[in-house]
């Protein structure tokens, strides 16, 4: 269903991790869009296959993962080519030292025709694409990616989150519309209900006294008090995250901010954070919560989710347990209702996902071939052949939805078939390619998020030069200052009575002003739309 606009908040792209350092170019900025001969957009045609009826070579240079095989040796690219026409040649650097090979390329000036897999940032794409080293893709899409056209019409936070202030797209994403690989999981360990004749929580009160009786009256059997009640990633304040909805808060424009009635709220300093993290306190002082939660290393947490003696953790997938005789014990369950009735998933992550992971270099004597080419795989088919190779050999159809065959998932070689494996690649995840990633036990987990999703969920904004520098100076002082002091909040080394010192020091540390940026950049894009 295409959503309406009223209801969408239109973002434009910004620092991911805020720790990029903005530069400028001094090249004046090019409108036109590559300088393809008349002749040749005649040769390109606007539907079906061939792309173009003489074949015609492309250079990519791409990012490869340690797992993937050579490119050129995988079955989407070579059938790719036999049904477009399109020949593509490769230029494979490493993930290793992949991000100093990128902006060699474009220091020296020698481009490739595009960039696939290559993980631009906002800033690398408003920096090449306005010192003319990138082009605009906005024409191109409207006339020779019907695909991912129709996805920008029906998720509008897609073109948001990839359209310069300026109202130019220089790079695409990956786009992902199947929820379950939008949010982690809420796992419970189901036989230990059943043993202690519990009921799946519904409110933050029930969830802690369940995880209280997993402390205490030993649904492992073994007579000692060693379960784990809950854990969640070391990945700064990720238990913050993943508990926020219950507490009305929202992590819209990757941040910590709600949006109310058109206005920009960060919530860091605010009483319901401060509830949410004395939540947290009492849960960790009781020993309910993982005492190494900050410390421990994700090898760690994996092994506690397949160990079947932890009560509660959060994970996108099953997978860690998948190798395991605890699978079973596990099932998801909702989000928990807060002390105000607030019940949402609000950690899940925006439809366009993979920002930077296509463009188009004014070398190029084929854009129109080449956006044709990038836009089949914004199509089930498309996505099923970039995901799954070749029917029969690599996959099979049950019910309409392809799966790895035994034998093939015998060999181990799914991640020398495709560019997907090792993640970034620009295509399309619908609940049509995602068998491999969205299992029943993980279908069933998301069946009872689903009703809590948010409606629309923006990337993180992109902001102009100026106010990104701006933005990244902030938010490295106050980014880092919460972390630290929450996790003292919440491992009881900073006592709640210090709550208005801390609130005073965001405010020294121009919180303020921080919110200011993000409500003018929505305001301008409100107008702008």
């Amino acid at each position: 269903m295409k959503r309406n606009w009223g209801t969408v908040l239109l973002s434009t792209l910004v620092v991911s991790s805020m720790t990029l350092s903005a530069c400028s170019s001094d090249t004046p900025s090019k409108e036109k869009e590559g300088t393809t001969k008349v002749d040749d957009v005649k040769t390109v045609s606007s539907a079906g296959f061939p792309i173009v009826k003489e074949p015609i070579k492309l250079k990519m240079f791409t990012r490869i993962a340690p797992t993937n095989g050579p490119f050129k040796d995988m079955p989407v690219f070579k059938d790719f080519e036999k049904m477009s026409n399109v020949q593509v040649e490769f230029i494979e650097a490493p993930t290793d030292g992949f991000p100093e090979k990128k902006n060699l390329l474009f220091a020296s000036n020698e481009l490739p025709d595009a960039m696939y897999r290559s993980g631009l940032t906002q800033l690398e794409a408003i920096k090449y694409g306005a010192g003319g080293q990138l082009i605009p893709l906005e024409k191109l899409i409207e006339s020779y990616a019907p695909n991912l056209k129709k996805l920008m019409e029906t998720y509008p936070e897609i073109r948001s989150a990839i359209t310069t202030p300026e109202g130019h797209i220089y790079a695409i994403p990956g786009i992902v519309t199947v929820n379950s690989a939008r949010t982690d999981k809420r796992w419970m360990n189901q036989a230990w209900l059943k043993k202690l004749n519990l009921k799946e929580p519904e409110t933050t009160d029930e969830l802690y006294e369940v995880l209280k009786a997993f402390r205490e009256k030993d649904p492992n059997g073994n007579g000692k008090q060693d379960e784990l009640p809950m854990t969640a990633r070391n990945d700064k304040l990720s238990v913050v995250t993943q508990m926020a909805g219950s507490f009305g808060l929202d992590l819209q424009f990757g941040y910590n901010i709600n949006l109310d009635n058109d206005k920009v709220n960060i919530w860091m300093g605010s009483d319901r954070n401060k509830e949410l993290l004395m939540y947290l306190n009492k849960l960790y002082s009781e020993k309910l919560l993982d005492q190494e939660l900050f410390t421990q290393k994700e090898a760690q947490y994996l092994a506690k989710q397949g160990s079947g003696n932890t009560g509660f953790f959060f994970d996108q997938t099953n997978n860690p347990m998948l190798d395991t005789k605890v699978a079973n014990q596990y099932m998801g369950i909702a989000p928990v209702k807060g002390p105000h009735g607030d019940r949402m998933q609000s950690n899940a992550a925006p439809v366009p996902r993979d920002f930077g992971a296509f463009a188009i270099t004014p070398v190029n004597k084929y854009p129109e071939a080449t956006m044709r080419w990038i836009d089949y795989f914004y199509s089930d088919e498309g996505s099923t052949l970039l995901r799954f190779g070749r029917k029969g050999e690599n996959y099979e159809l049950r019910e309409g939805i392809p799966y790895y065959t035994d034998a093939f998932l015998a060999t181990g070689n799914q991640s020398k078939i495709t560019p997907y494996a090792g993640g970034g690649a620009p295509h399309l995840i619908s609940e049509k390619v995602a068998s491999y990633i969205n299992p029943l036990q993980v279908q069933e987990a998301q069946k009872k998020l689903d009703p809590f999703m948010p409606k629309v969920k923006f990337a993180p904004p992109m902001f102009d030069e100026q106010t990104a520098q701006k933005i990244n100076m902030l938010r490295n002082d106050i980014d880092k200052y919460y972390e630290e002091q929450s996790t003292k909040f919440i491992v009881g080394a900073l006592n709640f009575d210090k709550w208005g010192e801390f609130q005073a020091t965001l405010k020294k540390m121009k919180i303020d002003e921080l919110q200011q940026l993000y409500q003018a950049t929505y305001d301008n894009l409100k107008k702008q739309n």
